[in-house]
């Protein structure tokens, strides 16, 4: 894993998502994109990343059953809480 401008790879693949949301903020934004400027398996993961996110929009939501977008909620939520449980690394 590398560490480029302040932001190794694996933190860059945890926040991604507040990147493509427009919610990341400033300090982290020109982080991340510091680091996609050095880093081109970054940059690669962030354009598949978009390609999955273009892709997905696409399918109609009456795919997924309710009970399983449920399932899925749930599931992440419960991951999500774990997660911040978890104290972060110094």
């Amino acid at each position: 894993m590398r560490e480029l401008t302040g932001m190794a790879c694996q933190e860059l693949v945890e926040v991604i998502t507040a990147h493509l949301d427009g919610t990341m903020d400033a300090v982290d934004r020109h982080r991340l994109e510091g680091h996609l400027a050095e880093c081109p398996g970054c940059r690669t993961y962030l354009e598949q990343m978009r390609t999955t996110v273009r892709l997905t929009g696409m399918l109609p939501p009456e795919t997924l059953p309710p009970s399983r977008r449920q399932g899925l909620l749930d599931a992440y939520r419960g991951w999500r809480r774990g997660r911040d449980l978890i104290p972060a690394a110094e």
